[in-house]
């Protein structure tokens, strides 16, 4: 494995550098992962939309590599709206109903469209992204970050074990319990008879949610398919004051695969 000592891990300085973000995206959603491309991605093989604009954009960056587009090996979209609590600035709120956070007095932070390049796939990668995001956290004062995590295959059945458990464990509390929209909603709870095998559902969950279940992350109520990306997604909430010291630390080591939050 070769060391990734000289990486560094900043925000996008420049378009050039979101565009690379941009592009990373492209290569790790859809060429790799096979989400269904629009014309409009196809043809300019970027995978952005209208809220790339007003996100900062976390990147890893490599300074030795000589082609700017490849020069950004990680990234992670941070989506903190600077005013109001306007649901339709959230990603998430496609697949969510986020009114529950409307009587939230911190401030909110949604993280999504994150992944890392396939040669740089490491702890020290996975911490230099996680590292970045705790700073913006301090820096904004968040109190409160939630993204779509994201089950492999869109059909949710095939997680039933995995999100019956997370249903019976790791409910959200009421007042910030956001609820999967109705017409796009997937049962989480247990049917009626299901005895949940723990040992599937345990290892059914990809290593990102198990990390922020181990800084006491909780998840909304509802499940939805996104047949766009091939995934199921569960809405991940953590507050953020719980994630310091050996928490923070237990999270970056339990995370050593790819990052990836549609």
């Amino acid at each position: 494995m070769p060391s990734h000592q000289h990486l560094q891990v900043r925000l996008a300085r420049s378009a050039q550098e979101v565009d690379a973000a941009q592009a990373l995206r492209y290569a790790v959603f859809y060429e790799e992962m096979g989400a269904k491309p629009t014309e409009t991605a196809r043809r300019t093989r970027r995978d952005a939309d209208q809220l790339d604009e007003r996100c900062d954009h976390l990147v890893v960056y490599d300074p030795l590599e000589e082609d700017p587009l490849k020069a950004v090996v990680g990234t992670y979209r941070l989506n903190r709206p600077a005013q109001g609590r306007n649901i339709e600035e959230f990603y998430s709120a496609c697949e969510f109903d986020l009114s529950a956070f409307a009587g939230y007095r911190g401030n909110l932070l949604e993280l999504g469209r994150s992944c890392v390049a396939p040669a740089y796939r490491c702890r020290s990668v996975m911490q230099l992204l996680w590292r970045g995001v705790s700073d913006y956290v301090v820096r904004h004062n968040v109190g409160l970050m939630f993204g779509c995590a994201s089950l492999p295959g869109a059909n949710a059945a095939d997680h039933c074990d995995a999100l019956a458990y997370l249903h019976q464990n790791h409910l959200a509390a009421e007042e910030i319990r956001v609820k999967a929209l109705p017409e796009r909603r997937v049962e989480m709870a247990a049917r009626d008879g299901q005895v949940i095998d723990m040992r599937r559902a345990l290892a059914g969950l990809p290593p990102l949610i198990k990390g922020y279940l181990r800084v006491g992350a909780v998840v909304g109520d509802g499940a939805v398919e996104d047949h766009q990306f091939g995934v199921t997604d569960i809405c991940i909430i953590v507050e953020t004051a719980r994630i310091t010291g050996k928490y923070a630390r237990r999270y970056v080591e339990s995370s050593p695969a790819a990052l990836a939050m549609a």
